[in-house]
């Protein structure tokens, strides 16, 4: 895990910041003069070896000195955390829908390999996924906020908590997921009710309730419980689409801003966080892949 991170943020350092010049040319505008770019470039210390430069630069990152936002006029530090709450909370209720949601119709689905359940939640799984999220925000948007007049437009959440502002987002991003989830459950499921060891319980009268619960379930969890944390990533920066239609203040849309607005120093600050995040949840995902499967523990 640091090794990627470090990994990550050489090669970080080597796209944005091994070109003084354009470090200086995106931090004071297309307008200023070279003279100008040369007083800015000597006054933040990138007269400096380039080895010296990255290490100084990787130090104030672990501190949080992330340096200013030109966009927005802040610390770098500060415009991320708030954003990075906001997504948090958009996060946390997408996990709490897509979860129950997910796991439950897979693992009925599953149960009844080849029924009528199994073909209609599979039905349902495939059309929700063929749906893109812009579509989705469109088509949600028409319904609840045009047509019934019951949600907000837009999901600022600039004026506090709302409950009514996260419906939108959070229905959208759960639309678009829960069908992909839910078929590997739902495949996974298929594949553990079919092995020797579920038919021979079975076969010696265990309750029903008894060899799903304790025997299938926990093998059946494991790819989902993978594909689960490797979706932290993609909700923190995939979810751009969502949080710019809605106008939801989140981490995905100030990736796009700071993008736009070619601020340097936040799209550093954005991208290690990014990689930062990914690399935990990977480790969190082998983690919990070793204490659902005994047999892939060191002996």
């Amino acid at each position: 895990m640091l090794v990627t991170m470090f990994a990550a943020s050489l090669l970080l350092f080597l796209l944005f910041e091994l070109m003084p010049g354009d470090v200086a040319l995106s931090e004071l505008g297309p307008y200023s003069t070279p003279e100008q770019r040369d007083l800015w470039l000597l006054a933040n210390g990138y007269d400096r070896p380039a080895i010296v430069r990255y290490f100084d630069w990787l130090g104030h990152f672990l501190i949080g000195q992330w340096g200013e936002s030109r966009l927005f006029l802040v610390p770098v530090v500060r415009i991320t955390w708030m954003r990075l709450e906001n997504t948090a909370i958009l996060g946390f209720w997408f996990f709490v829908f897509l979860i129950p949601l997910s796991l439950g119709m897979g693992v009925l689905a599953g149960m009844r390999e080849g029924s009528w359940l199994d073909r209609a939640v599979s039905g349902i799984c495939i059309l929700t996924t063929s749906v893109p999220p812009f579509a989705s925000t469109v088509l949600v948007s028409a319904v609840f906020v045009f047509h019934l007049h019951l949600l907000p437009g837009t999901s600022t959440m600039l004026d506090g908590f709302s409950y009514a502002q996260l419906v939108m987002p959070v229905l959208v991003l759960v639309l678009y997921d829960f069908g992909y989830i839910a078929r590997i459950t739902r495949a996974a499921m298929a594949d553990v009710m079919a092995k020797p060891y579920i038919r021979a319980a079975i076969l010696r009268g265990l309750p029903y309730r008894r060899i799903i619960f304790r025997h299938a379930l926990r093998n059946a969890l494991i790819a989902p419980f993978t594909l689960l944390m490797l979706h932290v990533n993609w909700l923190i920066a995939g979810v751009i689409v969502v949080e710019y239609f809605f106008a939801f203040k989140g981490f995905g849309s100030l990736i796009l801003e700071a993008s736009l607005g070619k601020d340097l120093y936040l799209l550093e600050a954005c991208t290690m966080i990014t990689v930062v995040m990914a690399t935990l949840t990977q480790t969190i995902s082998d983690l919990g892949y070793l204490a659902l499967n005994p047999r892939m523990r060191p002996a």
